[in-house]
């Protein structure tokens, strides 16, 4: 790993407050949804016996949009007493549309999740949803290019990629903490990366990302008072895709062969159960979106592993993946 460029406690101040705050202001969103009836109720396919409060995704949210209200504010009073305020500034003032574009998205993303909580949306008006975040995304230059110089191009590629990442963690949501904890990982993983290079607001929005979903994991795993629901698994999804986005794997401090390859690989635990269930739903004749209990949790489960032992042995195979592009292996 190269040597971090960017004050390590920055780094820290941004893992921690998106941690208490998710945590935190969690049982405040749960009273919210036990009093507004967003709860997910006992059914089919269902293993609880009582409704379990859709809060996670609101609650990640504000784990986002506080801490960085209140940094923001913190630059504008008094920015020479922070440390690290100058990359800052500067970074900010330099990708300040593109970063209003992500924050909106995830506005935008959180609140189609919990639309579809809500009201049990079709497919067709939640992919248009997903379709039109991204193409905002897109017109603000948050974009995949692969070397190709054509913006159709990056507009199709960069809005497919992102409706895979929000549907494959969408899919993955079917167990306590699996989702969570695959995309806190996940966020880690491309924090670490993006810090190593001394991509550091990269790095930072990638640490509040992975901090506001582990505030989330107290009260979900191994036993639930709360659900991410759609709101929370399309948020997480979209978090990391955006991530998967913005860094850049090929630098010249860190040369990486096949360095596109690197979102691939960080995110090829809920990628790969995309592929397999859409396949096997497509070989079985059922639409694609229509869930079951085919992913590998579940099979896992069936092989006869614990549900909680299904979700770390996951958990372990995503870490392992991160930790040896971390090595640079």
């Amino acid at each position: 790993m190269v040597p971090l460029s960017f004050p390590f406690n920055v780094y820290l101040a941004a893992l921690l407050s998106a941690f208490v705050t998710t945590f935190a202001t969690l049982p405040l969103w749960r009273r919210w949804c036990l009093r507004t009836g967003l709860v997910d109720d006992p059914g089919h396919r269902k293993i609880h016996a009582a409704p379990i409060p859709l809060a996670g995704g609101l609650a990640v949210l504000t784990g986002l949009l506080l801490p960085l209200l209140a940094a923001a504010l913190l630059l504008q009073l008094n920015p020479t007493q922070m440390t690290g305020a100058a990359p800052l500034v500067h970074g900010l003032n330099r990708r300040a549309l593109q970063l209003f574009a992500i924050l909106i998205g995830a506005v935008g993303v959180t609140a189609l999740g919990w639309l579809d909580d809500k009201h049990e949306l079709r497919a067709l008006p939640k992919f248009a949803g997903q379709l039109l975040i991204a193409a905002v995304l897109c017109s603000a230059g948050v974009r995949i290019t692969l070397f190709v110089p054509n913006l159709i191009f990056s507009y199709v590629v960069t809005m497919l990629w992102l409706l895979t990442i929000i549907n494959a963690f969408n899919f993955m949501d079917n167990m306590n903490g699996l989702c969570a904890g695959l995309g806190a990982i996940g966020a880690w993983h491309f924090g670490a990366i993006a810090a190593a290079d001394g991509q550091y607001l990269v790095a930072l929005i990638a640490l509040l990302a992975c901090g506001a979903l582990l505030g989330f994991l107290p009260h979900n795993f191994p036993n639930a008072r709360a659900f991410l629901g759609d709101a929370g698994s399309h948020l997480t999804g979209y978090l990391l895709a955006v991530l998967a986005i913005l860094p850049h794997f090929y630098t010249a401090q860190r040369p990486r062969p096949l360095a596109v390859l690197t979102p691939l690989v960080v995110l090829a635990v809920p990628l790969l159960d995309l592929a397999w269930v859409v396949i096997l739903r497509w070989r079985m004749g059922q639409p694609f979106y229509v869930g079951d209990t085919n992913h590998l949790s579940h099979r896992l489960v069936r092989a006869g592993l614990s549900k909680t032992t299904a979700v770390l042995l996951i958990w372990l195979l995503a870490v392992t993946l991160g930790a040896v592009l971390e090595m640079g292996l």
